[in-house]
């Protein structure tokens, strides 16, 4: 008799690793664990759904994206300290997983708290163009022009460490598929929990590559399989996100940074009245241009200092977890070493082994 057709199942791009075989069930208390991470995973992704175009890369909305992306590794850390896992426990790929996440998100962080020193540094441009505007001299307008043709040319040139960004999402790409886990139902729920938090900070990240580098090159489009109670929240915001994304660039605008756009634009209708001159008919048109680009700058300038404050936040928190990361992953293998070297001992002298399970 023919075997009845399988149902479909979903698309998963990079293997999957959670496949559960049938009858097996994962303990009441670590089920409970994973529920309790997905679904907060759910509500951190929730907040980021814009609630209006607008809202799209504001640095406003960039700042709860970090935000966020900081309090899902917390819920990662505690989740490994709820589990307690043995150290017998651990395949040595695991931890490898677990140390790959911190070092890439620590290498991106870098770059992107360049890229907002490179923003910064452009506002004291800003800063001098109104300084000069506040006289009345012809002279005084052209220096003022000569330092805003300064900004704009600032704001366009690129970054290298953020050109730079792409080798390592492709990394965190490929390091969506995670090792298979036998024999450990701890095992598979951090593995399952880890997926998700390489999920949000593999999508995340391209997000803010793009928006720094004004390209799409960067901006990825991650498949999750629908099984995953917090993948259509997720979907939601990629699909909202690099849709609007992708018109802000089709339409041919240098950046989808919306405060930064805003200067922008404020600067082009300024520029004509600083290089051409014009008569009393159009001095309020003037002093309404610069009060235009006096507020747009102090907007941008706050919302530059709000998102390189939490930036600075995760960038001293994963320096600070990535030491320690590294210290125990030595720790941890020289005793999975240690426990090994005495086992063979043990076993040849036919003495009984004894050892403590926990770091």
């Amino acid at each position: 008799m023919s075997r009845p057709q399988e149902p479909h199942r979903p698309f998963f791009h990079f293997g999957n690793p959670f496949r559960t075989p049938k009858g097996s069930q994962l303990p009441p208390r670590l089920l409970s664990l994973l529920n309790v991470f997905e679904a907060t995973l759910s509500e951190r992704l929730q907040r980021l759904v814009p609630k209006d175009k607008n809202d799209i890369l504001s640095l406003s909305w960039m700042k709860l994206a970090m935000e966020s992306l900081s309090e899902i590794h917390c819920d990662i850390k505690n989740l490994i300290t709820e589990l307690e896992l043995p150290v017998t426990d651990w395949d040595e790929k695991w931890i490898d997983v677990y140390l790959d996440i911190s070092v890439k998100l620590l290498d991106i962080s870098i770059a992107f708290t360049s890229e907002l020193t490179r923003l910064n540094q452009g506002h004291l441009l800003l800063q001098c163009v109104l300084h000069k505007l506040e006289s009345d001299t012809p002279d005084q307008f052209l220096r003022a022009c000569s330092s805003l043709d300064s900004w704009r040319q600032h704001i366009r040139s690129k970054n290298p460490r953020v050109e730079g960004c792409r080798p390592i999402l492709d990394k965190l790409v490929e390091s969506l598929n995670l090792p298979k886990v036998k024999n450990s139902a701890k095992g598979k729920v951090l593995m399952r929990s880890m997926y998700g938090a390489k999920v949000a900070t593999t999508y995340i990240c391209s997000v803010f590559a793009a928006g720094f580098s004004g390209s799409t090159n960067n901006l990825l489009d991650l498949p999750v399989p629908a099984t995953f109670p917090w993948a259509q929240v997720f979907s939601d915001v990629q699909t909202t996100v690099n849709t609007e994304i992708r018109n802000i660039f089709s339409c041919g605008e240098f950046t989808v940074l919306r405060e930064l756009h805003a200067v922008d634009a404020c600067s082009k209708k300024l520029y004509p009245f600083l290089q051409d001159g014009f008569g009393p008919a159009e001095g309020e048109s003037f002093k309404n241009s610069v009060s235009d680009l006096r507020n747009t700058a102090e907007k941008l300038s706050q919302g530059l200092d709000n998102l390189s404050k939490s930036q600075g936040e995760i960038l001293t928190s994963k320096l600070r977890v990535g030491i320690y990361n590294l210290v125990w992953v030595m720790k941890l293998r020289l005793t999975l070493t240690c426990i090994a070297c005495i086992s063979v001992h043990s076993q040849k002298r036919g003495d009984i082994l004894i050892w403590y399970p926990y770091l």
